[in-house]
């Protein structure tokens, strides 16, 4: 399966990386916020010297009880980095995280590749914008109700839009747990983005308080993902992440292998 996402064509025949970069002051996760401008690059460049396959750029807080931001303040924080990372990372696809149209058709202007579309009610407006710009798309999707009411069809072999569950955004730890168990199922429809990396869900599986402390339940949960149908993962730890699924992947493939001295 390929994603098309403007001039990329994303192969989705194992996991990748989508790293996280957060500029905003109210990031439920302390240690990645990027409030100034070269933070954020910084944190880029790093995240992508650790494997990520896509930027995730983000300037408005999903967390819940999060303040709204309009579109305006959204948008003076995103472009500058914005502005830097497609030039300086031209080979990465830049994602921009935001329910805001006014701000997807801007930062595609600017160069971004993806709008990652966090609400249900700007899907439709997403949607057109996709089709007249040629961007990769992630729009919110729990079922097959939902996919069938936003006009999409099961891919065959490429795609410019994936489905994302939501893990986090207004559920209880129990319908979390009941998303995660349907990504199989949710994969069958179309390709299949998760983000869980950090999130509330972990913290409760794992007894953590303080998102920094999730690290290891973040990978376990990206891994079993990936092993489930996810063809995209988000991720705040890309360097772990990376290496979790290459390592998952690597005895995936070779498990049905004879080994020395074995039977073939």
């Amino acid at each position: 399966m390929l994603w098309h996402c403007k001039d990329f064509k994303i192969d989705l025949s194992h996991a990748r990386v989508m790293g996280i970069v957060n500029v905003t002051p109210d990031s439920f996760a302390d240690g990645v916020r990027c409030l100034r401008t070269e933070a954020a690059v910084s944190r880029a460049r790093t995240l992508v010297r650790e494997g990520a396959d896509i930027i995730d750029l983000g300037a408005e807080s999903t967390r819940p009880g999060a303040t709204p931001v309009a579109w305006r303040v959204e948008w003076s924080r995103l472009k500058p980095v914005l502005h830097i990372l497609v030039r300086e990372l031209a080979k990465t696809p830049i994602s921009v995280d935001t329910y805001h149209p006014e701000t997807a058709r801007l930062a595609l202007e600017e160069g971004a590749s993806i709008i990652n579309c966090v609400y249900p009610a700007s899907s439709a407006k997403l949607l057109y914008l996709s089709g007249e710009t040629g961007c990769g798309l992630v729009l919110p999707c729990r079922g097959e109700k939902e996919f069938r009411a936003l006009g999409l069809s099961t891919p065959a072999d490429e795609t410019r839009v994936l489905i994302d569950p939501m893990i986090g955004f207004g559920t209880t730890r129990d319908e979390d747990m009941s998303l995660l168990g349907g990504i199989r199922r949710l994969a069958q429809l179309s390709p299949v983005l998760v983000g869980v990396s950090r999130k509330r869900v972990i913290g409760t599986m794992t007894g953590t308080d303080s998102p920094a402390d999730r690290l290891g339940g973040s990978v376990g949960a990206a891994v079993w993902c990936a092993m489930n149908g996810a063809s995209v993962v988000r991720a705040h730890d890309v360097k772990e992440t990376k290496q979790a699924l290459d390592v998952a992947r690597l005895l995936a493939d070779t498990a049905d292998a004879p080994t020395n001295g074995g039977v073939a």
